[in-house]
């Protein structure tokens, strides 16, 4: 067997066996009657659009981080200004400029997914390489300089004081470490994790693909840590207690309508976290959330789907006593119309974030 057709067959074997590789189609298909049940008992495809009520379509898809940003409470999220597509470049250098922004920044879109766009900004070229590739508003925002990233699923019921924290994680990158031998190409062609996205990675990082990482050296290939970019994720499970619980009662009362989602969150350390201190909340994802803690805690398929399932009923518990409150569920029209932009949208972001280079 050829060097290349080993490699083929090492990837689809990797893929059998590790079911969080496969399309999301795939992992989904067999439970959706379960969410069409939801659908005929609320007599709305959008049953789910008053769990999160002040979040457009629920947080579901497309919702817009200002609004986001808006609703949290000030100082738990990094500084952030918002970007108008089209505006003049000297006009975005003025809005860096007068807010005190100091590169490297962050910049992302103000409607965005699974880290698309997602890029760090050294220089004022790099700004105006990104800002004259953008069709879209964008985010520019401060980066969090704490080391550690975690993801943490939060659900409250209306009316009730506490919550329950369902998933608690940490993020890493997706990243390859030098060997003193191997050429950047090379390491990725060797990692199980990076074949599936093998092309994206060779665009980004065209300019050294022929390069010798020094032994021990860290290259990360993607600045997103989003599962589906490749990022992995590690549970946090024995680290949910009462005080971890509190701060995000507290954030959950803060924001008073956000009762159903996954924050992602930068902070200094777990027990900082845990006192409410030196954390900043980089997203907070609606209804529309996976729970990722179905990828990170070791469970098989049948788990998994165990744990999806119960979020869903408690997805729609929720929609069902915030609609009894008084927030409508979308029309059929609206979320038709609402969801085909959002696909638009994020079809130009994915074709964009592939064609655009990591810095």
């Amino acid at each position: 067997m050829s060097l290349t057709l080993h490699k083929r067959a090492s990837a689809v074997f990797y893929r059998l066996r590790h079911w969080e590789t496969w399309h999301y189609l795939a992992k989904y298909i067999p439970i959706m009657p379960v969410w069409g049940w939801h659908c005929l008992r609320a007599r709305s495809l959008w049953f789910f659009t008053p769990s999160n009520p002040t979040l457009a379509f629920g947080g579901f898809e497309g919702e817009s981080k200002h609004e986001m940003y808006e609703q949290l409470p000030p100082g738990s999220f990094p500084k952030s200004r918002l970007v108008a597509a089209g505006l003049a470049l000297e006009e975005v250098e003025a809005i860096v400029q007068a807010n005190g922004f100091r590169y490297p920044f962050a910049v992302k879109p103000d409607v965005g997914m699974m880290g698309f766009m997602f890029r760090r900004v050294r220089t004022r070229e790099e700004l105006g390489r990104y800002h004259a590739a953008m069709p879209v508003d964008y985010f520019i925002q401060e980066l969090v300089d704490e080391p550690l990233e975690v993801s943490v699923f939060y659900y409250r019921f209306p009316g009730e004081a506490s919550g329950t924290i369902t998933g608690f994680l940490k993020k890493e990158f997706l990243e390859v470490v030098g060997d003193g031998r191997s050429t950047l190409l090379e390491l990725m062609e060797n990692y199980p994790r990076v074949q599936f996205r093998l092309e994206e990675m060779k665009s980004k990082h065209a300019d050294r693909l022929g390069t010798v990482l020094p032994a021990g050296e860290i290259c990360i290939l993607s600045q997103a840590l989003n599962l589906s970019r490749g990022g992995r994720l590690v549970s946090l499970a024995h680290e949910k207690d009462a005080a971890l619980l509190a701060v995000f009662d507290g954030l959950s009362h803060a924001t008073k309508t956000f009762y159903y989602g996954r924050y992602d969150i930068k902070c200094r350390s777990i027990d900082d976290l845990k006192k409410g201190r030196h954390f900043s909340i980089l997203e907070y994802n609606g209804c529309g959330a996976e729970p990722h803690h179905i990828y990170g805690n070791g469970n098989n398929l049948l788990q998994a789907y165990a744990i999806v399932l119960h979020h869903w009923r408690v997805l729609a518990k929720i929609s069902r006593e915030n609609h009894k409150r008084g927030h409508h569920r979308w029309t059929y029209r609206r979320g038709l119309a609402f969801l085909r932009e959002a696909k638009r949208h994020f079809a130009v972001l994915k074709r964009l974030d592939r064609e655009f280079p990591m810095n």
